[in-house]
């Protein structure tokens, strides 16, 4: 529950045209594959007892799974610890009706998610139950009321200012994006799971992980995509989602956005100190936690004032969201496959193992990566100055999107099967189990 969720929807209309019902229809059905894939995932947690990175161990390795846990340091830590510090640095400067500067509102913001990561598991569970109330509250007040104002007839707009996908690309986009968003919770989805009991219902601990990302994200993403056909002109997004509320509703709604944005990257910071434990560095989880939550707070407040505004919501971050989908595509396709033909059974020994070393997965997912690079689409029309990094596909053919993650997935998955088959490793493990 927080605004970056919300901006998932604004894009696809704002940006690139999009109709409202199509781009609803796109949020849901990539918030529904996003969420699916972040269930399966959290249903392993309580089996194993292991973060999700240590888990993926399996299949990359002990020193193998540096790629995707190192990607994931990048994106959770500093790249998702950006963008949610700058939504509730917009909120903190229309609380405070501009009384004080980005920079000094973008440092209070980064402090607070700071301290808050930096106590531990304990303390952010506690935090996040108690901003779940007021969020779920404030931000179900404020969507019943966009969506009585929303203009449900808003059809293509070919004057957007990316508008030359076509309806199909901004459709396309909407499902691509929001796929991403509710994926880039997946490289951490059992690393809260992983301490409930081994005797709990997998069935249920993923129902309740995956309806958990749907319900919020597809409900905010939509009443997103209602402010969006608004047509709101004010360069702080925040305020224009506030705009339509009415008496002190934008007031509560702000602060939510403040507290939703702390509440989002504490957990980013939290699981950033996870993947630590699998890059191998020897440190113990205070210091990993410490290290994490110090280095993605210096990190992303130096990028922050750099960039100030430039690095907020907006085209940067629809690039950001696919470029999330071009590395956990691939990670997801081995994690599944080898899930798959192991039949479920693992030798835990694997995911401590520093002998462990099989090259398959990794390999698997650079493939997938390298055969996803002609797909991609880094445009950024918005921003002079930028330099655009548009694979051949979306070049030639702009009305079909993004289409990296659809290429990554398979090829990852394909290779990793037939590499597996080949080499007689998967049969090992099945017979062995």
């Amino acid at each position: 529950l927080e605004f970056a969720t919300i901006f998932v929807g604004v894009l696809p209309i704002a940006v690139f045209g999009g109709g409202f019902w199509l781009t609803a229809l796109g949020c849901i059905l990539g918030t529904a594959l996003g969420s699916l894939t972040h269930g399966l995932l959290s249903a392993m947690g309580p089996r194993f007892g292991v973060p999700q990175m240590v888990q993926s161990r399996a299949a990359f390795g002990y020193r193998g799974v540096i790629l995707p846990a190192g990607l994931n340091t990048l994106t959770a830590g500093i790249g998702w610890f950006i963008v949610n510090s700058v939504s509730g640095t917009f909120a903190l400067l229309v609380l405070t009706n501009g009384a004080i500067s980005f920079s000094i509102a973008f440092t209070l913001v980064v402090l607070a998610q700071v301290a808050v990561a930096f106590v531990g598991h304990n303390f952010i569970h506690a935090f996040e139950k108690y901003a779940l109330i007021y969020l779920a509250i404030v931000f179900a007040i404020a969507v019943v009321i966009i969506f009585s104002k929303t203009n449900y007839g808003l059809g293509f707009n070919a004057k957007a200012p990316v508008a030359f996908g076509g309806q199909s690309g901004a459709f396309l986009l909407s499902v691509f994006i929001s796929f991403g968003y509710a994926a880039g919770w997946n490289p951490y989805a059992s690393d809260y799971s992983r301490y409930l009991p081994k005797t709990v219902s997998r069935l249920n601990t993923g129902l309740a992980a995956g309806l958990g990302v749907f319900v919020s994200c597809a409900i905010l993403e939509v009443a997103g995509a209602g402010v969006a056909t608004l047509g709101g002109t004010n360069p702080n997004p925040t305020a224009n989602f506030t705009a339509p509320l009415p008496s002190i509703l934008p007031t509560l709604v702000l602060i939510g956005i403040l507290v939703g944005a702390i509440a989002a990257n504490v957990i980013n910071v939290y699981s950033g100190a996870m993947s630590f434990l699998t890059l191998g560095i020897k440190l113990g989880l205070h210091q990993r936690r410490a290290i994490s939550a110090v280095g993605s707070g210096v990190i992303g407040l130096i990028i922050g004032l750099a960039f100030q505004a430039n690095v907020g919501p907006g085209t940067k971050y629809e690039n950001f969201l696919l470029a999330i989908t071009y590395w956990i595509a691939p990670w997801l396709a081995v994690v599944f496959v080898d899930y798959w033909m192991r039949r479920g059974q693992f030798h835990e020994f694997e995911f401590f193992d520093t002998k462990h070393l099989p090259w398959q997965g990794w390999v698997s997912m650079l493939a997938g990566l390298l055969a996803g690079i002609p797909f991609w689409d880094q445009s950024d029309p918005l921003t002079p100055g930028t330099l655009p990094i548009v694979g051949a596909v979306p070049f030639a053919h702009p009305e079909w999107g993004d289409l990296t993650f659809v290429v990554s997935i398979v090829v990852a998955g394909v290779l990793y099967f037939v590499l597996k088959k080949a080499t007689g490793q998967a049969a090992a493990v099945s017979s062995a189990a």
